[in-house]
């Protein structure tokens, strides 16, 4: 993808550079939260499926110092933009991307993270119009979600953890599909404002434990009233502080 083609776009009060499509589907909120949620130990190894041009994976590198990062990302052009976004963060020494489908789980990939993220595409084909162009990959999920979550715990290690943001009507797939794989089940609403229903929904687990009770929070309240000034603990996360679970 050419230069032309992109824009530099600042992240966490500027602290982030991320070069990503100037036309199409530009990650924004949900990647910035997906990052503020992860939590993990010094020298962890985190992967994440469906990098794009890593909004998320580069946010997540600057707050998590003393982690490395891998990212995997189906389309070559996005794979190249994520490299330029890695060097103008000088991320190079602990992140990349990495050109991969993952649909496909090749064996020497197991158990290889210490955790695994993912922001998976939130559309089935024909369920909603049309997107405009640029953005099909990113918002139809050509790639069933059943998909994502197999290969976010074919990379983890066991007792790992798998963090996801998604949609919050389709958390019913999202904790079918972990029930069978993960314990330590945990659900993170994410609200526009007060008294409003989440629409989106932050997912973690732990690869492998035993089924236990479904912990599920209050959640984040994005913005104090409709249309008002964002809350004090979502302009923390948006500056890239941590978003704790409760």
């Amino acid at each position: 993808m050419s230069v032309a083609d992109s824009t530099h776009d600042r992240f966490l009060n500027g602290a982030v550079t991320v070069v990503q499509p100037a036309h199409g589907y530009r990650a924004g909120l949900d990647a910035v939260l997906l990052a503020a949620s992860l939590e993990a130990g010094g020298g962890s190894h985190l992967a994440e499926a469906g990098s794009g041009a890593g909004a998320a994976l580069l946010c997540a590198a600057h707050r998590l110092g003393d982690c490395s990062f891998s990212g995997f990302e189906r389309e070559a052009g996005l794979v190249d933009l994520a490299g330029q976004g890695v060097a103008a963060n000088r991320f190079e020494a602990r992140a990349a991307v990495r050109n991969h489908d993952i649909a496909e789980r090749p064996a020497d990939f197991e158990n290889m993270f210490d955790q695994s993220f993912s922001n998976p595409p939130f559309f089935e084909p024909g369920a909603v119009r049309a997107p405009a162009p640029g953005k099909s990959a990113a918002y139809l999920a050509t790639t069933p979600l059943k998909a994502w979550i197999l290969f976010l715990h074919h990379v983890t290690k066991p007792g790992g953890r798998i963090t996801l943001i998604h949609r919050a009507a389709a958390l019913a797939d999202l904790l079918e599909l972990l029930n069978a794989r993960a314990g330590e089940i945990e659900v993170l609403p994410v609200r526009p404002a007060p008294g409003l229903e989440a629409g989106r929904v932050l997912v973690r687990a732990r690869k492998g434990l035993r089924r236990g009770p479904i912990r599920l929070y209050d959640g984040l309240v994005l913005h104090a009233a409709p249309g008002g000034a964002l809350t004090g603990r979502a302009s923390e996360a948006l500056a890239g502080g941590a978003l704790e679970w409760r």
